[in-house]
């Protein structure tokens, strides 16, 4: 009777997640960084499937969060461009972080639920892994302790690109490699990117299906120069617009 009477429990506390009349539309606005009236973060505006179109997963930091707008624009018509919901942050919560994605917006209570599969899904996790951290949050390179070790960052992305096996083997995945760290950054060590991106060429030898995207080498030329500010990880419009058209046309050359 107990068991019985917990079952219960469990099915309604799941039927209670979604409120009756609950739209997709709403469940995104509910889970992602952007709230439906904020007119910032245009990121994580809420996409209209276009059922005719094939889908398209960014998955990744604030990188890719300013550019995938620009991804949007450059492949209108040709693809539905999606994004994670949230900053991707360090490797370590890829899993956690695609599960609420999924299980949020595939949810059949909900009206207009995801039913499409991926097509392409783009991987970038290393910014966030390469950074120092002191008082859990606070960036501090001398007093901090790195968010993972490079053996920490190989486990992690050994894993993610099991999960993304076992769960998205349809889908062509593409690795974006770590944008350069500029000297003077507060919480990151310049050269640390190229030592994370080795370790990830390392692992992506066993998965040849896995498509490397190397921002690391397009971005570096200019990185240095005017693209971005001193000690300032993030780029200027005219970075960000070039790392958008360089996305665009890696991901639309993997479409059918």
């Amino acid at each position: 009777m107990r068991q019985k009477s917990i079952l219960i429990s469990l099915s309604l506390v799941a039927f209670a997640s979604v409120s009756f009349g609950e739209t997709a539309e709403d469940a995104w606005y509910g889970i992602a960084l952007r709230k439906k009236a904020d007119d910032k973060n245009k990121a994580f505006l809420y996409v209209e499937n276009n059922p005719s179109l094939p889908n398209i997963l960014i998955y990744g930091d604030s990188i890719s969060i300013a550019y995938t707008p620009v991804v949007r624009e450059a492949l209108a018509g040709k693809a539905n461009v999606y994004r994670l919901h949230v900053n991707g942050g360090d490797s370590s919560s890829f899993i956690s972080k695609m599960e609420t994605l999924h299980s949020t917006m595939q949810n059949s209570e909900l009206e207009g639920h995801w039913t499409h599969e991926w097509d392409v899904i783009q991987i970038n996790v290393g910014l966030h892994d390469l950074k120092y951290v002191a008082e859990r949050s606070k960036l501090d390179k001398v007093n901090g302790e790195q968010v993972s070790t490079l053996g920490e960052y190989e486990r992690n992305l050994r894993k993610i690109f099991s999960y993304l096996n076992k769960h998205h083997p349809k889908a062509k995945r593409v690795f974006a490699l770590t944008t350069p760290v500029p000297e003077g950054e507060s919480g990151r060590h310049a050269g640390d990117a190229a030592k994370f991106n080795k370790v990830a060429l390392k692992v992506l030898k066993d998965h040849p299906e896995i498509v490397v995207n190397d921002l690391y080498s397009f971005t570096k030329p200019n990185h240095a120069n005017w693209w971005t500010k001193p000690g300032n990880v993030h780029f200027n419009s005219e970075g960000v617009q070039a790392q958008g058209e360089e996305v665009a046309r890696v991901l639309e050359a993997l479409l059918d």
